[in-house]
């Protein structure tokens, strides 16, 4: 079958990172089970130190099966409304998630018809908005908080802006790309049935930009979750996926942190995954998925 075809890769592929995983995890815990048998002055078979890996409460690297039973303790075995929850952390950073990306949706769109239409725009703020993105994360969200802080803005909202900050960039290119995407004839087309500004853009340039408006929301998407995970974690944050990296990481709660970082790729693809299937609808519909 054809779906079989298309699944037995995938799983090849999942298969050997799992085996690598496994044989890493071994490998790097060993040495902690090699001096504690030191330390003890016994003889301890090497399989039972292999076991033993696999097995520690604080690893280097805790194994697949330790990081499952992590989220499964952490999601199915607690309330939602548990502080010890993922799913508590998570619905905290996805709000701020998606509050960041509307918000870098809306600038990146208004940057990209505003450098599209006007050359000032395109030789002056371009050049800004693409060096804005050399600037690092780590350094400017501290920044951010404390002078939102000062003028009394807390919780959401600074969180948000930082995702706004690295969620807007993708858009902007995205959307000048296709916005710039129709060909010199039909822009003439349009000139010759006297089509005004505004008729052009939306009969001739906005559908074009469609396509590359959706390829630019998956990575602004993953981007704004980069950002409020980023954007938690100087602020102290006790709530929220940064919040659960930044514990584990102080504790030593390594599966812990696998576990919250597992949490975070899924809500991105589960986002990328909504952004796709609303891309392809809309597409259908336009025209251009026939």
């Amino acid at each position: 079958m054809s779906w079989t075809r298309s699944l037995l890769p995938i799983l090849t592929v999942v298969a050997a990172i799992v085996a690598v995983w496994y044989l890493s995890a071994v490998a790097l815990n060993m040495p902690w089970e090699r001096d504690q048998a030191a330390r003890a002055g016994t003889e301890v078979a090497f399989l039972d130190r292999v076991a033993g890996t696999l097995a520690q409460d604080r690893p280097v690297l805790p194994a697949p099966h330790q990081v499952v039973a992590e989220i499964w303790k952490t999601t199915a075995e607690q309330k939602i409304t548990s502080k010890r929850s993922l799913v508590y952390h998570g619905w905290i950073t996805l709000s701020a998630t998606l509050l960041g990306f509307v918000f870098g949706t809306a600038l990146g769109m208004l940057l990209a018809v505003g450098i599209v239409h006007s050359r000032a725009m395109d030789l002056s703020i371009m050049p800004w908005v693409i060096a804005s993105q050399t600037i690092p994360i780590l350094a400017l969200a501290p920044m951010i908080i404390v002078v939102l802080n000062a003028v009394g803005l807390k919780g959401l909202i600074p969180k948000a802006l930082i995702s706004t900050y690295l969620s807007f960039f993708p858009v902007v290119v995205g959307m000048v790309k296709g916005l710039r995407s129709p060909d010199r004839i039909q822009l003439d087309l349009m000139r010759t049935w006297s089509a005004s500004g505004t008729q052009t853009f939306w009969k001739l340039r906005w559908p074009a930009s469609t396509p590359y408006l959706f390829a630019s929301l998956k990575i602004a998407a993953a981007a704004s979750l980069v950002g409020a995970i980023v954007g938690e974690m100087p602020t102290g944050a006790v709530a929220g996926l940064g919040a659960r990296l930044l514990a584990g990481s102080y504790y030593g709660q390594t599966i812990q942190i696998w576990a919250a970082l597992f949490a975070a790729a899924a809500l991105a693809a589960a986002l990328v995954a909504l952004i796709g299937l609303a891309g392809r609808v809309t597409l259908t519909r336009m025209g251009f998925g026939r």
